[in-house]
């Protein structure tokens, strides 16, 4: 909303986002409206064809059908391209854009000393083919899918198994997964032919918004939460502000309130697992691989069940036992304090509890049991343990259980009805309407929806839809996301935006070019990555040229390349792996990495929700952080990481007092300091000029020039001294001085606008 506030001022802001009631309600369903012709001439609303290659004078920079596009346009403007970055450059560059990582010491020399002229070509196709590709470029997609492993609001409860989504899109990338594929999985891979764990995983995205566990009206917080489905489907795949017509007509953009509604009806069908406050996940697999688990599994859970009952028995035996003999010595007994609701809760069948059974078995169902073990004779205790023990035994024999998915599901192949919202009221339905499509995005309907066996089958046909040739924006959407990454603002800068109020193509015919190539190359992304990377446009320095500054002061033409400041993620990866403490591994649960306590003390429920992770698992990538939406790591939250309540297209870049004074001060930079000071030690012996200069070599991946060196050398023995000096006057002795000296050269090298911008 932040943006329209600026264009249109307050009462536009909330018009166009139906906070107020000033609007009309919307056409009727009866007739579903026809788009002006004006309205449908958008250009992102036109059929995808394929443009001719534009034709240039100066051929020789022409490496891909990319450059022809963007030089015929700075030849029409009498630019020239800024020259080719050098080859140091252009490799930490390209490690950045690909990996999120800077290449070794080893990795730099392999390249530099290869002089053959495919050298490029090869460390191109090498690095696409790295896993480290999908933990990188996964990261782009998650703040496009508002991805967070917890609720929001003030219990910010945590979303189980969402992790698995983000290993989906990891795994989806790494693999060259077709995006048309990509995108039907998502939105419905449960009901896809060969429906498996891995496309029901993928459907996460449709949960992964915010959501209150206690609304103060559930039904307004229903359509809350289908309208963020909607509304991150459409901006996500589709680039359009669909939601603003909840509540009337789009005030900017040729959708009818009724469009809205009958795309609401898509969605209508799913339902949230859950139990009360208690957010629920759902076994994935195929119908054979779940329906042979639950058979497996009913023979020792029947067994199990008959145990537990067995328990419960010997619970009351010990109890009665206990009343006995309270009554006898006329004073309390040891559970005389335990209130009968809790002990009539831990008795009841567990799934049979009511909410508030489960409320007090996990508050006070370990303390009741431990004292009736204390209270237990020798020999219920020993009839205890063979229980137990029992229990135990039948455990090994269940067979393995499928994934657990978070995700939405469907009950039933008929679909609810969907109505019209007078304002957006769900408590003011008006007409009923069935799924359709925006009426200016196609000239007729598809045919409708089939059902499948256990659901209505519309989010497949909207799939279908999304990524069949009559759709002209989903490739153009894409490939514009994927342009945005590598040059740092998209052929359309308002990423998330392509209608009417978004901005116009910087390059239009090469947009569609690309679109077009997207679904020629069978919609994979990794050929689209390489026609990128092996453009002059992208192998273009960032040298200024004052006179096309003059031009073309905002390089909207593409003259240069943009310097780009890192994000929050590849920052924090980078100091992990130049300080040699970058864990590798891939994939599975999120990590905790230490907070300091201020910052865990200022949730709502001080350090809920925060688990702790060894000092090794909390070095692996910053895409396996446990993601939570009222608490950020601090390295992180300074770096702009995105608001995860809704979908991100492009993240902001802040230059703040605190980022300089947390990347200075804070713990984490402080460690990895001392850590690297350590790794240059080791690596390049006691000799500071060898020191500074690996050090400069793992950083900034290029040697110092003379002054730098001779700066850096004076500084360590300045460090040294006052080191040695504060020891004597302070009568202590606290380590290595010449260590700890190295340790603060190493900091203000991490610290450097150098290491944090890519060139």
């Amino acid at each position: 909303m932040s943006s329209r506030l600026l264009r249109y001022g307050l009462v536009g802001a909330i018009l166009a986002t139906g906070l107020c009631d000033l609007a009309p309600s919307g056409r009727s369903a009866k007739a579903a409206p026809k788009a002006p012709a004006s309205e449908g001439r958008h250009w992102s609303f036109q059929p995808l064809r394929r443009p001719k290659v534009a034709t240039v004078r100066d051929l020789a920079w022409v490496h891909t059908p990319i450059d022809a596009f963007v030089l015929a346009r700075l030849e029409r403007q009498g630019l020239t391209p800024a020259p080719a970055a050098d080859r140091r450059t252009l490799l930490r560059r390209l490690y950045l854009d690909v990996l999120g990582l800077p290449p070794t010491p080893e990795e730099q020399q392999t390249f530099l000393h290869d002089t053959s002229p495919d050298a490029y070509e090869r460390l191109v196709d090498r690095l696409l083919a790295r896993p480290e590709y999908g933990e990188r470029w996964a990261r782009h997609w998650l703040d496009v899918a508002r991805y967070a492993e917890s609720n929001g609001y003030e219990r910010d409860g945590t979303k189980p198994n969402a992790w698995r989504y983000r290993d989906y899109v990891i795994d989806s990338l790494n693999k060259d997964k077709p995006y048309d594929r990509f995108l039907t999985e998502q939105l419905a891979g449960d009901e896809m032919d060969g429906s498996n764990a891995a496309t029901q995983i993928a459907t996460s995205f449709l949960r992964l918004g915010t959501w209150d566990d206690e609304p103060a009206d559930p039904l307004v917080d229903r359509y809350d939460q289908l309208d963020d489905v909607l509304g991150t489907t459409a901006t996500a795949f589709l680039g359009l502000t669909l939601r603003c017509a909840r509540c009337h007509d789009h005030k900017f953009e040729p959708f009818a309130q009724t469009d809205y509604y009958s795309m609401l009806a898509v969605f209508e069908p799913l339902k949230r697992p859950q139990k009360g406050q208690e957010e629920l996940d759902r076994l994935a697999g195929t119908e054979a691989e779940l329906t042979a688990y639950r058979e497996a599994l009913a023979k020792p859970a029947a067994r199990i069940k008959d145990l537990q009952k067995q328990i419960v028995q010997w619970r009351r035996k010990i109890r009665a036992r206990l009343a006995r003999e309270e009554n006898k010595a006329a004073k309390p007994g040891p559970l005389s304090s335990v209130p009968p609701e809790v002990v009539a809760a831990i008795d009841t069948d567990p799934d049979k509890r009511t909410t508030a059974q489960d409320a007090l078995v996990k508050k006070h169902g370990d303390k009741l049991e431990k004292e009736i073990r204390q209270a237990a004779t020798p020999d219920e205790k020993a009839e205890r343990a063979n229980l137990d023990h029992e229990i135990a035994a039948v455990n090994t024999t269940k067979p393995r259980e499928p994934p657990h998915a978070y995700v939405w599901y469907e009950e039933s192949a008929k679909p609810p009805h969907t109505h019209l919202f007078r304002r957006g009221n769900p408590a003011k339905p008006a007409d009923e309407v069935g799924p359709a499509l925006p009426a200016v995005l196609v000239s007729k309907q598809p045919q409708p929806a089939k059902p499948t066996a256990r659901s209505t089958g519309r989010r497949l046909w909207l799939a279908r839809w999304m990524t069949s040739p009559e759709n002209p924006l989903v490739a153009r959407v894409m490939v514009n996301r994927i342009w945005e990454h590598h040059f740092g603002q998209g052929l359309v800068a308002t990423e998330n935006d392509f209608g009417v109020m978004g901005q116009a193509p910087s390059h239009p015919e090469l947009l569609d070019w690309l679109a077009s190539e997207l679904i020629t190359q069978g919609w994979r992304l990794k050929p689209l990555h390489r026609m990128i990377l092996l453009s002059s446009a992208y192998q273009m320095s960032c040298a200024p040229n004052p006179a096309a500054a003059k031009v073309d002061p905002d390089n909207t033409l593409l003259w240069r390349q943009r310097q780009r400041r890192l994000e929050a993620e590849v920052v924090r990866d980078a100091v992990l792996a130049v300080s040699g403490q970058l864990n590798p591994q891939m994939a599975g649960p999120s990590i905790y990495p230490a907070l300091p306590q201020a910052v865990l003390d200022g949730q709502s429920r001080p350090g809920d929700g925060w688990g702790k992770s060894d000092e090794q698992q909390a070095a692996r990538r910053s895409i396996y952080i446990f993601v939570k939406r009222s608490l950020a790591v601090p390295e992180l939250d300074l770096l702009d990481m995105p608001d995860t309540t809704s979908s991100c297209d492009r993240r902001a870049v802040s230059t703040t007092g605190p980022q300089a004074l947390t990347f200075m001060n804070g713990e984490f930079m402080q460690q990895q300091g001392r850590y690297l000071a350590e790794r240059l030690q080791r690596e390049a012996g006691a000799d500071s000029q060898a020191q500074i200069q690996r050090a400069f070599t793992l950083t900034l991946c290029r040697q110092p020039c003379a002054p730098e060196l001779q700066a850096a050398v004076q500084f360590l023995e300045r460090q040294k001294k006052q080191i040695q000096e504060d020891r004597k006057r302070l009568k202590g002795n606290h380590g290595d001085a010449a260590l700890q000296a190295l340790e603060a050269f190493c900091l203000v090298l991490l610290n450097t606008n150098e290491f944090v911008y890519a060139n």
